[in-house]
C-alpha cells in the first residue's frame, strides 16, 4: 500500500528518488522519507509526516548528496502518521537503514525478545523491529547484510517488501519481498528498485520481478544475486518493461481520475481487440483457451475479488448465468480466506484484481490452489503476483490506472467477463447462434456508445452542483444494475467523503426507505428492460416521500424521466450491457462532486491504490 523507490549507480540518487516518490503518490500515503549514503560514508535520513513536497521542503538545506539511497511513502498501519513512525528506519547502531511495505504480524514477539537483549525502540512500527532483528542476526552470526536479511526473514510472519542500505557499503543494495510487490530495473551501470514499475519508467526497459520469499543483492559491477530465504540460489528472469511514460502522465486533464474516465472508449476497445470478432461472430480468449472445458465441466465456478473488482464480479456472475446457464458464486476474497471455504478439485476459481497484488485475493488464490482447484486470473498489470500465481488468465489491457478510485479497470473487467460469458454460451450451446451474433455485434459498439455517454458530461456537472452539499445518498438498481448501484455509491464515498449506499431497488422498502426525505438524493439506474415497470414503481415510492430523484435512463425514456428531478440519458443497448454505460455518468458524478467539495480526487484520504495488506 506504501511506495518504495531505491537507486544505486553513477547519478545523484536524491532527484531520482524524489521523482519516483511523486510517481507513487497515487498509491495513497501519509508520510515520506529518504535515506542517502554519501561519499563520506555518512548515512543521512530525512523523513516527515505529509506529502513528498513536505519532504522536499524539509531536506532543502540539508546534505542530499550520494549515489545510493532508498525512499518511501508510508500508509500508516502500526503507529499514527508522524515524523517518528515515517520510514526509513535505522538500526540501533545507525549503520543500517530500511524501508518496508507490508505488515510483520509477529513483530510484538520479536520486539519483546529484542528488548530483553537491551534494544530500545523509538517508533511504534513493526519496521523498526525488523531492521533491528536483521542487525542482531548480522552481529550474532557474523554474516553480511545479505545473509543477515535472508536468515532474519525466516523468523518473520506476514507480508513485506523491503530495501536496505548499510554504512561502509556504498556499492550494495539489499531487497526482499513476500506478498508485497517489488521490481528491479537494470540500467547501464545502475539499478533501480521500486514497489511497481511507475517510478522507473523512462530510466530502464529491462526489469526483474522478485518472487515471494526471495532476497536480492544488487552490487555495482556484479550480476544480481538472488536467493530464497531457504538459501536456494535463483536465476533472475529479465523481462522487457511494458509501460511508457505517456501512460502515467495526466495528458492535459486536471486529474488522473478524469483522464482515466475519458480513456474508457479506448481501454474497453483495447481489452476486446483480438478477442471479439464481430465479423466472424465469435470470441477468442487465448489466455484461458486450454481451460475452457474445465470451466464448462466445473462443479462450481467461484469468483473472488475485493472492492470495485467484486462489483465487476457480480456483473460477470449475472452474465455467465444468463448467457451460459452456469451457476457462479461471488465471494469477497477478504472473507473467503478465513471462513474455511468448501472447494473441490474440479472447481474453477477466478480471481479479479486491477493491480494483481491485492493481498486478500492472493491469499484466496493460495487456498484454492492448495485444495486442488483450477485458478484463473483477470488483472491489469503484466507480471503482477496474481498473473504469476494463477494457472492461466486474461489481461484487461486498461493500461496504468493511477487514480486511487478505480474507473477504467471496472469497465475493462466487465468487458472481459462479458466476453467470457459469450464464449461459454458459444461452447455449451445455451444460446442460439443468432443471439450470440447479436450480442457480439452489440458489444462491438459499446466503446462508441461510451464515447457518446461521455459527451453528455455537462448534464452530470450540473447535477453535481446540486448534490455537492448533501450528506447521504442512496443508489438503486435491479439485476445487473445492482452492482452498478454499489459501484456508484463506492465512488462517491471514496473521493467526496459523502456517505452513500447501494441497494437492489426492491430492497429499498425493506429498511432504506425510512431514510428518504426532501434532502436525500436517490440515484436510480433505470435501464433494465425486463424490470422497467418495477423500477418505475420504486421511483414512485421515493417521489411520494419527496426524495430528490436522479435517474440514469435509456435515451427516449418517458415514464422515469417525467418523475425525476434530474435525468442522465445513455445510449440504448442490450440490457445486459447496461453496466458498461451506466457506470460512466456515476463515475463523472462522483468526480465533479469531489472537485466542487475541494477534495483530493486522485489521492483520497485513508485510501491506497493497491491494498497489499489485510
Amino acid at each position: 500500500m506504501c511506495g518504495i523507490v531505491a537507486y544505486i549507480g553513477k547519478q545523484e540518487a536524491y532527484p531520482i528518488l524524489i521523482n519516483g516518490l511523486k510517481r507513487l503518490e497515487y498509491r495513497g500515503y501519509d508520510s515520506a522519507g529518504v535515506a542517502l549514503l554519501n561519499d563520506k560514508n555518512e548515512l543521512n535520513v530525512y523523513k516527515t509526516k505529509g506529502k513528498v513536497s513536505d519532504l522536499e521542503s524539509f531536506a532543502k538545506d540539508k546534505d542530499i548528496s550520494g549515489h545510493i539511497g532508498i525512499a518511501h511513502t508510508r500508509w500508516a498501519t502500526h503507529g499514527e502518521p508522524n515524523d517518528i513512525n515515517a520510514h526509513p528506519h535505522l538500526s540501533r547502531s545507525g549503520n543500517i537503514a530500511l524501508i518496508h511495505n507490508g505488515i510483520i504480524e509477529n513483530y510484538l514477539t520479536i520486539k519483546k525478545e529484542l528488548e530483553n537483549r537491551g534494544y530500545v525502540f523509538k517508533s511504534s512500527t513493526d519496521t523498526e523491529v525488523l531492521v533491528n532483528l536483521i542487525e542482531d542476526v548480522q552481529i550474532t552470526q557474523k554474516v553480511d547484510l545479505f545473509e543477515a536479511t535472508r536468515i532474519a526473514l525466516n523468523h518473520v510472519n506476514g507480508a513485506y517488501a523491503i530495501a536496505l542500505i548499510e554504512k561502509g557499503h556504498p556499492d550494495t543494495l539489499i531487497a526482499a519481498r513476500k506478498g508485497s510487490p517489488m521490481v528491479i530495473g537494470l540500467g547501464d551501470g545502475e539499478f533501480f528498485i521500486a514497489s511497481d514499475a511507475t517510478p522507473i519508467v523512462g530510466m530502464t526497459s529491462q526489469v526483474v520481478y522478485i518472487e515471494n520469499e526471495e532476497v536480492v543483492k544488487v552490487k555495482l559491477g556484479e550480476d544480481l544475486k538472488l536467493k530464497t530465504i531457504d538459501d536456494v540460489e535463483m536465476t533472475p528472469y529479465i523481462q522487457e518493461l511494458q509501460l511508457n511514460l505517456e501512460s502515467i502522465e495526466k495528458g492535459g486533464f486536471d486529474h488522473f481520475m478524469l483522464k482515466e474516465i475519458y480513456e474508457q472508449p479506448t481501454t474497453v476497445r483495447d481489452t476486446m481487440r483480438g478477442r471479439l470478432h464481430a465479423d466472424l461472430g465469435t470470441v477468442t480468449l487465448g489466455g484461458i483457451f486450454d481451460y475452457e472445458q474445465k470451466i464448462l465441466n466445473a462443479r462450481n465456478i467461484i469468483i473472488v475479488a475485493c472492492g470495485t473488482s467484486w462489483h465487476a464480479a457480480l456483473v460477470g456472475s449475472y452474465l455467465i448465468e444468463v448467457y451460459a446457464g452456469i451457476r457462479v458464486k461471488v465471494e469477497y476474497a477478504s472473507e473467503f480466506r478465513y471462513r474455511e471455504p468448501v472447494i473441490y478439485p474440479d472447481d474453477v476459481v477466478i480471481a479479479i484484481s486491477q493491480s494483481g497484488e491485492t493481498a486478500d485475493t492472493l491469499a484466496a488464490i493460495d487456498i484454492a490452489k492448495k485444495k486442488g482447484a483450477t485458478v484463473l486470473g483477470i488483472c491489469n498489470v503484466i507480471g503482477s503476483s496474481i498473473s504469476r500465481a494463477t494457472d492461466a488468465g486474461i489481461y484487461t489491457h486498461a493500461g496504468p490506472e493511477i487514480g486511487v478510485a478505480s474507473t477504467k479497470a471496472f469497465t475493462a473487467q466487465v468487458a472481459v467477463l462479458t466476453m467470457m460469458a459469450i464464449r461459454l454460451a458459444e461452447l455449451n450451446g445455451h444460446l442460439p447462434k443468432s443471439k450470440i451474433m447479436e450480442l457480439i455485434h452489440e458489444l462491438d459498439l459499446i466503446p462508441e456508445k461510451i464515447q457518446t455517454t461521455l459527451e453528455r458530461s455537462a448534464i452530470v456537472k450540473d447535477i453535481a452542483a446540486e448534490m455537492k452539499d448533501c450528506h447521504n445518498a442512496i443508489y438503486l438498481g435491479r439485476l445487473q444494475n445492482f452492482p452498478v448501484a454499489l459501484e456508484g455509491a463506492l465512488k462517491l464515498k471514496e473521493i467526496s467523503y459523502i456517505h452513500a449506499e447501494g441497494y437492489p431497488a426492491a430492497e429499498m422498502k425493506h429498511g432504506p426507505i425510512a431514510l428518504i426525505d426532501k434532502d436525500m438524493p436517490v440515484i436510480f439506474i433505470a435501464t433494465n428492460k425486463s424490470t422497467y415497470e418495477k423500477v418505475v414503481s420504486n421511483v414512485q415510492e421515493v417521489k411520494a416521500r419527496h426524495g430528490k430523484i436522479i435517474s440514469v435512463v435509456t435515451e427516449g425514456d418517458v415514464l422515469v424521466k417525467e418523475m425525476s428531478d434530474y435525468v442522465i440519458e445513455i445510449p440504448d443497448t442490450e440490457c445486459t450491457y447496461a453496466p458498461l454505460l451506466a457506470t460512466i455518468p456515476l463515475q463523472l458524478l462522483a468526480y465533479y462532486i469531489a472537485v466542487l467539495r475541494g477534495c483530493n480526487v486522485d489521492q483520497p484520504r485513508n485510501l491506497a491504490k493497491s491494498v497489499t495488506v489485510e
